[in-house]
């Protein structure tokens, strides 16, 4: 009787999953919002949107953790896995936020190629949080977090490669507008790329 009034283990999974296909989503807003195939305020509007009920997701894993008596891995991990994937969200919304902010009209090229790298990760990252279930198929998560650290490896040279042609060619306030935004989208991949470490040190604790 006592064991059916725990929470499930698998409640935590069912986060995980929810939270990376929240992710996913947001990632095609965001290639949506830079291809200007969308109004900028409601590109911004639906990724806000998107963002909200991530942390509602967050906010009932955390507060399970706290009631759950037995865990499917370690509560410290469970932890930052959540909080990290909501992390990947957060630093896109912030940089949406800025494009709002900044009153930006004109997307650049880089921004289009790193939504399209962030979209990548989300899939990797939805794929390996499944996986993560049971664990029947390790080498299918280590390929999968490699996949996320060689597209982090990508985002960094985008960013590099998108600051430099940002110098050469425009004016001081356009630099600063965008400098800003590059670095919120960098730093969204590099969360992503923490998603992955955090996989791979669950999947070797299981070991």
């Amino acid at each position: 009787m006592f064991k059916n009034l725990l929470p499930k283990e698998y409640a935590f999974f069912d986060n995980f999953a929810r939270h990376a296909a929240l992710m996913n989503t947001a990632c095609q807003a965001l290639l949506r919002l830079t291809r200007g195939e969308v109004e900028i305020s409601a590109g911004i509007q639906t990724i806000k949107n998107i963002e909200h009920q991530a942390d509602a997701v967050t906010h009932e894993c955390i507060d399970a953790l706290h009631r759950t008596f037995i865990t499917p891995v370690d509560r410290p991990d469970i932890h930052r896995l959540i909080r990290t994937m909501d992390d990947v969200l957060d630093c896109i919304d912030a940089a949406v936020i800025r494009m709002g902010l900044y009153d930006i009209q004109t997307m650049r090229e880089e921004s289009i190629v790193m939504a399209e790298i962030l979209i990548s990760c989300s899939v990797e990252i939805q794929e390996a949080v499944k996986a993560l279930r049971d664990l029947k198929n390790r080498e299918m998560i280590s390929t999968q977090c490699r996949t996320i650290h060689e597209l982090e490896t990508r985002g960094d040279e985008i960013q590099r490669a998108a600051l430099r042609r940002l110098f050469q060619e425009s004016d001081p306030v356009t630099i600063i507008k965008w400098k800003d935004v590059f670095e919120r989208l960098e730093k969204s991949i590099d969360r992503a790329d923490d998603v992955a470490n955090i996989i791979e040190g669950i999947v070797i604790s299981a070991s």
